[in-house]
């Protein structure tokens, strides 16, 4: 039985405590708060597999997933693949691309997996997007639109563009199978913490004839919760809402129609597709362990991992600097 260590089981390491305790491992729990190793032992998991110090079960221990905070993840990932362990780390991989590439790198000269927590890649609704750009069913992408954004409480780890916009940017990665050439943002601080808690980021991406104008909007002031992409070609657009359980697209065969000289919009038919309900973060997990077993690269691997946040560093910049910043 594969042996796991789940490091910190705080607001979303509950979360993944739970799905783990739903799957066949042998499961270990790292975390420095009490309360914390108090949950994990209701939920079952044994008092002799149970440690306030990370690297406790180091030599116990096949794989690691980190649950930690953002800014803990490069020390731990780099201890755990120093010791040639497998892992599993939430997004962001680290708050450096300079960190984030070495990983990447480490992972990949010890060939070990490193997966990294991209949740949207494993939507299957995601993965149709991805499947049907690529069959051209959409024409040529012109535009995407993604908001992240809802009434929260903010994380206090990381700005919003590191907690929130970072998922919708790797989303367009994943299913452009690209990455933006060209990046501009502005960003607002409403509560004076010396981080971002609204932002607005545009980028382009390599098209066929012109560059795909793609837009993330994030925050947490919005009355609601918005988990939305929007897909546009000249041929098919889509509306895809991740709150949604099972009916989570609808195309639009909607066309503009040169006639005359002149441009009409013609409305097309419309359709809801269903996917079966199946959650990101188990799946995921089942992702990891499969990857383990196989040794076959991740869906989200480290490299996936590095450039959305590059990206997002570029992002920063640009509102810093109040111009665009184009990438490599």
């Amino acid at each position: 039985m594969l042996k796991v260590l789940l490091l910190g089981i705080g607001r979303w390491g509950s979360n993944h405590l739970r799905v783990a305790r739903q799957l066949a491992i042998e499961l270990f729990v790292a975390d420095p708060a009490d309360a914390a190793l108090a949950a994990a032992r209701k939920a079952g998991v044994p008092a002799d597999h149970l440690s306030s110090d990370p690297f406790a079960f180091k030599s116990a221990i096949d794989a690691v997933a980190i649950a930690t905070p953002a800014q803990s993840h490069f020390d731990l990932c780099r201890g755990f693949l120093a010791a040639g362990k497998d892992v599993f780390v939430e997004k962001p991989i680290t708050l450096r691309a300079s960190e984030a590439l070495e990983l990447a790198r480490m992972a990949a000269s010890r060939r070990l997996v490193l997966q990294v927590g991209h949740i949207f890649r494993f939507d299957k609704a995601s993965q149709w997007l991805r499947q049907a750009i690529a069959e051209g069913q959409f024409g040529e992408v012109r535009l995407l639109r993604g908001c992240f954004s809802g009434f929260k409480r903010p994380r206090t780890d990381t700005g919003v563009m590191f907690a929130d916009t970072i998922h919708f940017v790797d989303l367009f990665n994943f299913i452009l199978d690209c990455s933006p050439s060209r990046i501009l943002a502005v960003t607002r601080d409403f509560f004076a913490r010396g981080m971002e808690d609204e932002a607005v980021v545009l980028l382009d991406y390599p098209g066929t004839h012109s560059a795909v104008l793609a837009r993330v909007e994030a925050g947490y002031h919005l009355p609601g919760k918005f988990r939305e992409v929007i897909v546009v070609g000249d041929r098919l657009s889509a509306i895809c809402d991740f709150n949604v359980a099972q009916y989570k697209i609808r195309t639009f065969e909607n066309l503009h129609v040169l006639k005359d000289g002149n441009l009409s919009a013609v409305e097309g038919a419309t359709h809801q597709l269903e996917f079966s309900p199946e959650e990101p973060l188990l799946a995921e997990w089942h992702a990891f362990i499969e990857s383990v077993s196989t040794r076959q690269p991740p869906l989200a691997d480290g490299r996936a991992g590095y450039d959305s946040v590059r990206i997002i560093e570029a992002a920063l910049e640009s509102a810093r600097a109040g111009r665009a910043i184009e990438l490599d």
